[in-house]
């Protein structure tokens, strides 16, 4: 059973649920560098990835992070890291988290309108993990599941789109905490790989090449 990612599972539901109905809560764990940098409230750098914007926000976060981290905690990062597992993951998970905080908090430090909230840089880093393992996985598209393309080439995507929204900044979803959340799950299981694995398994990174050109 995936302990871990119940837990968080069910800390993001009633925190936000909590936050919905409260403002006051919903203010005071929010991300905003300003407050941060100025107010000394480095708990946000955690805090607002346990608060979401709306149920529709919840319920994506929720559903990724259910099918991605399930995977990883019972099986993926089981076998390759043994006794360490459950550590490797949770610090996989909070990485997650602050990694895709650092550019918005560089940026915004000095804004005190910029606000953000959810687990989504957190969810990017166990979605680009799975990506790095299994890299010519069908990966369905949440609003399209019939569809699906090797998770490399959904990776790709996902990380160009995001980083170009995050320079275009036509909307109010913070495009560039998924792109950085993402890299950092991609790059910090490989290393972690590359330090702690059982080495009875391939090293994460050449299989990922490795796969990739065998596919063709």
């Amino acid at each position: 059973m995936p302990i871990v990612t119940f837990t968080i599972l069910i800390a993001c539901v009633g925190f936000s649920m909590y936050a919905f109905s409260n403002r006051a809560i919903m203010d005071k764990y929010l991300f905003n560098a300003y407050a941060i940098k100025h107010y000394n409230q480095k708990y946000r750098f955690l805090s607002h990835a346990f608060i979401h914007a709306d149920y529709g926000h919840l319920i994506i976060n929720m559903y990724v992070l259910y099918a991605f981290g399930s995977m990883l905690e019972i099986s993926f990062f089981s076998d390759l890291f043994g006794k360490f597992s459950t550590l490797f993951y949770i610090l996989l998970y909070t990485g997650g988290i602050y990694a895709s905080s650092i550019a918005d908090f560089i940026k915004h430090k000095n804004n005190s309108s910029y606000n953000a909230v959810g687990a989504s840089g957190a969810v990017s880093a166990l979605v680009f993990s799975v990506i790095l393992l299994k890299p010519t996985s069908g990966m369905g598209i949440i609003f399209l599941p019939f569809l699906h393309i090797p998770s490399w080439v959904f990776g790709l995507l996902y990380l160009a789109y995001s980083f170009y929204m995050d320079r275009r900044k036509g909307d109010n979803i913070a495009h560039g905490a998924h792109a950085w959340g993402a890299v950092f799950g991609f790059f910090f299981t490989g290393i972690l790989d590359l330090a702690y694995a059982n080495p009875m398994y391939d090293r994460v990174f050449v299989s990922f090449f490795e796969q990739i050109m065998e596919s063709f």
